[in-house]
């Protein structure tokens, strides 16, 4: 079940982000971002919650802003990423930002549709001198953290 995220989740959507992201300020396209202020669904299983997405709207479209979940490989993600395709109905393109050690999310997101369609070497570097210095230098699988890989996934698929 996928529902809107209220003000009541704030504590625990709040504490995913932390652990998952280092907090709920992200670092994207040069700006900082507070994740948790933005509209965004909650995805429950078995009635508890198991993951979050957060987005906005701008002039070139749907920017999924945060998708974290409890435990991967559940359906939570998907789920989650269904609602917002469900709440773009297909008026605009759905893109995000990602960095180049998220293999996993690199497949998780093509497998939904998302296509590859910018990258912006050193951007990560960059956030790490200026908005968000606790950036950590190595992420998954032990890739150095450098650059910024924005996906997108148009209008017109179902």
């Amino acid at each position: 079940m996928v529902r809107e995220l209220t003000g009541a989740d704030l504590e625990w959507a709040e504490g995913l982000v932390t652990k998952a992201f280092g907090g709920r300020m992200q670092a994207r396209r040069g700006e900082l971002v507070d994740v948790l202020e933005l509209p965004g669904f909650v995805a429950e299983q078995d009635g508890e919650p198991a993951g979050l997405l957060t987005y906005r709207w701008h002039d070139d479209g749907c920017e999924l802003a945060s998708i974290v979940v409890r435990r991967e490989r559940r359906g939570a993600g998907t789920e989650l990423v269904d609602a917002l395709i469900e709440q773009v109905g297909g008026r605009a393109r759905i893109w995000l930002v990602t960095s180049n050690d998220n293999l996993d999310a690199l497949r998780f997101y093509q497998r939904r549709g998302f296509r590859l369609v910018e990258l912006r070497p050193g951007a990560i570097d960059e956030a790490r001198r200026t908005p968000k210095p606790e950036i950590t230098a190595t992420g998954a699988y032990g890739i150095p953290i450098r650059d910024e890989l924005e996906l997108e996934r148009p209008p017109e698929l179902p």
